[in-house]
C-alpha cells in the first residue's frame, strides 16, 4: 500500500548535539531549506554579477522576482514600506522556490508542516507588533479602532478588531500549510492509483490512463498553487506590515 502521508516524514540526517536530553538534529527539512537557500543566493548572485544591458536568462529572472516584490510593497505599503523589502522579498522566495521543489517526485516540501509556516507567520505578527510600537507608540492601537463606527457599536467593532489581529498568525499559516499538504496528498493518492491499476496487466493500464491524465493536469494546477501561495503569503504579509506603518488607515 502506498502511503499519501510518508513523504511527509521528517527524516534525521545526523546529530548536531543535545541540549539536556533532547536531541538537536539535522533532518531531510533541513536539508531542502539550505537547499533552496543555495538556489535562491545562485540566483540572485548571478543575476546581479552580470548586470548585462541586455539581460541573460538569470538576470531576468532575478531582476524580475525583485521587480514583482517590490512593486508589490509600493501598491500595498507605500514607498516607506520598502524598508521591509528584504523581509517580504526573502519570506516570498524561500516559499516560492521550496514549494516548486516540493511538486518534483520524491522530493520534500518544507511548507506541508505547520511547524514552518508558523515560524514564519510568527516572525511577520512579531515584527509589526514591535515596528508598530516603535513607529507610533501608543498611537498603534488605533488599527483596532476603524473610522466612523458608531459610538454604541465601538466596543463590540473593538472587541472583534482585538481578536481577528490575534488569530492572523494562525491563519496566516494555516492557509500556506493546509494547501501544501493537501495538494500533495491529493497527487499522491492520485499517483498511487496508476501504480495499482498498472497490476492488472493490459487493461489495467488501459484504465490507467485516467488517474495519469489527471495526475497530470493536479500537477500543473499544483505548480500554479505553489507560487500563489507565496504570493498570498507575502502579500498578506506587506498588508499586515502596512498596519504598523500607517495604523489607522
Amino acid at each position: 500500500m502506498i502511503d499519501p502521508i510518508e513523504q511527509f516524514n521528517i527524516e534525521k540526517i545526523f546529530t548536531i548535539g543535545h541540549i539536556g536530553h533532547q536531541e538537536i538534529a539535522f533532518t531531510n527539512s533541513s536539508a531542502y531549506m539550505f537547499g533552496t537557500v543555495a538556489i535562491i543566493s545562485l540566483l540572485m548572485i548571478g543575476g546581479v554579477s552580470q548586470k548585462r544591458l541586455v539581460p541573460g536568462r538569470i538576470q531576468s529572472i532575478a531582476e524580475l522576482c525583485f521587480e514583482f516584490v517590490a512593486t508589490t510593497i509600493r501598491s500595498n505599503a507605500g514607498q516607506e514600506g520598502m524598508k521591509f523589502f528584504p523581509l517580504v522579498f526573502s519570506i516570498f522566495m524561500l516559499l516560492a522556490v521550496s514549494n516548486v521543489i516540493g511538486i518534483i517526485p520524491y522530493t520534500f516540501t518544507i511548507a506541508s508542516h505547520i511547524v514552518v509556516t508558523a515560524a514564519l507567520a510568527l516572525l511577520v505578527f512579531l515584527t509589526v507588533i514591535i515596528y508598530g510600537f516603535y513607529k507610533n507608540g501608543l498611537k498603534f492601537l488605533k488599527i483596532f479602532v476603524p473610522k466612523g463606527v458608531p459610538i454604541a457599536i465601538l466596543p463590540a467593532v473593538v472587541a472583534i478588531e482585538v481578536f481577528s489581529f490575534f488569530v492572523r498568525p494562525v491563519s496566516h499559516s494555516v492557509r500556506l500549510f493546509a494547501n501544501m499538504l493537501a495538494g500533495h496528498i491529493t497527487l499522491k493518492v492520485f499517483a498511487s492509483f496508476i501504480v495499482t491499476l498498472g497490476t492488472f496487466g493490459f487493461v489495467g493500464w488501459l484504465g490507467a490512463t485516467l488517474p495519469l491524465g489527471l495526475t497530470i493536469a493536479l500537477t500543473a494546477l499544483e505548480l500554479l498553487i505553489a507560487l500563489l501561495q507565496a504570493y498570498v503569503f507575502a502579500i498578506l504579509t506587506v498588508i499586515y506590515l502596512n498596519d504598523a506603518i500607517h495604523p489607522g488607515h
